[in-house]
């Protein structure tokens, strides 16, 4: 669905990923790991458009994106949920399944499948949503796009673990039925890589690892060594 072929990117010339190759089959939920700064977010922009690559090709269902601005990317069927959830607080649950591109019209009715909670708060402004509720949104107006490329980035940022536990496999279960791509950004490894297909980890902008989440799992002081250093590793290994 999409693949990305030796993409550097970042910000006024200056690349925070580099050479990075990277694949995602329809159905498949593929996980992007590593310690901050290590151009995770950066990939997803690069993906959606937001950041234009330095080098390297990212291609979307065959097609190669350099010429798509990230409006004909959404049409194209690629959905971002940014860090932040992006919502709107003055909005009710139920304007946010209105708001579309151009002749574009969501279908609510996705999201209260996956997510009956919000048919509950369809009237309520999303400024008064806990942050799980207003997660739980950003997630259903993306499904309710339908997409065929879902980019989430840090699902988790700012809730209890417990509430990212309850989201994910949702997300999973979305991908499985619809046949949708997802890349999947988190902090959190462990709950990432349960719901994963596969996993990738980089560090300082580079690809260090890529495996199936069952092996990058048990692979506990890997992928320690990744985030913290080798180093950084030993010393915790001495410790009680």
């Amino acid at each position: 669905m999409v693949e990305l072929v030796h993409l550097t990117a970042g910000y006024d010339g200056a690349a925070v990923v580099r050479n990075l190759d990277l694949h995602i089959g329809p159905g498949e939920v593929v996980a992007l790991l590593g310690p901050n700064g290590a151009g995770k977010t950066t990939t997803l922009r690069a993906i959606s458009g937001l950041v234009r690559p330095l080098e390297g090709t990212i291609r979307f269902a065959g097609e190669d994106l350099a010429r798509h601005s990230p409006a004909s990317r959404a049409k194209l069927g690629i959905a971002h949920v940014p860090e932040g959830r992006g919502v709107f607080f003055g909005l009710t649950v139920a304007d946010h399944f209105r708001l579309g591109h151009r002749r574009e019209q969501l279908d609510a009715d996705i999201a209260y499948q996956y997510f009956p909670a919000l048919a509950e708060l369809q009237n309520r402004r999303a400024g008064l949503l806990s942050g799980g509720e207003q997660q739980m949104l950003a997630l259903g107006r993306a499904l309710a796009r339908k997409p065929r490329l879902l980019l989430l980035d840090e699902m988790s940022l700012g809730l209890a673990p417990i509430i990212v536990e309850s989201l994910l496999p949702v997300v999973a279960t979305y991908a499985r039925e619809s046949g949708c791509a997802v890349l999947l950004v988190e902090q959190h490894i462990q709950v990432a890589l349960t719901v994963a297909d596969r996993g990738y980890v980089l560090t300082h902008g580079e690809l260090v690892m890529h495996d199936s989440a069952e092996v990058l799992g048990a692979d506990h002081h890997l992928i320690l060594s990744s985030y913290l250093g080798e180093s950084e590793v030993a010393v915790s290994d001495t410790l009680p």
